[in-house]
């Protein structure tokens, strides 16, 4: 899965100024990438990404996988997508 897949649209807390995405794979985890004034990164163009767990209807932030125990800031696009593909094959 490519950044470009990600279907933005605008922050719900920042609808003017941010941007949020959210998508979920078949192994029941998800990411979530924002960039909005105050999150990780936002002052120089990068992303905050949040892992997930749960479906598009009901999810929760996961801080236990083997990626991270905490949201990620600072990402570039292709920090992105390195996450993406860890996200996809996790178990």
């Amino acid at each position: 899965m490519k950044f470009s897949d990600l279907n933005f649209q605008p922050h719900s807390n920042y609808p003017d100024s941010g941007i949020a995405a959210r998508h979920f794979f078949p192994n029941g985890y998800g990411i979530s990438v924002v960039r909005f004034p105050g999150s990780y990164g936002a002052n120089e163009g990068l992303y905050e990404l949040a892992v997930l767990q749960g479906l598009e209807d009901e999810w929760e932030i996961c801080y236990d996988t083997p990626i991270t125990d905490d949201v990620m800031g600072y990402l570039t696009i292709e920090d992105v997508e390195t996450v993406l593909t860890q996200v996809k094959e996790l178990k």
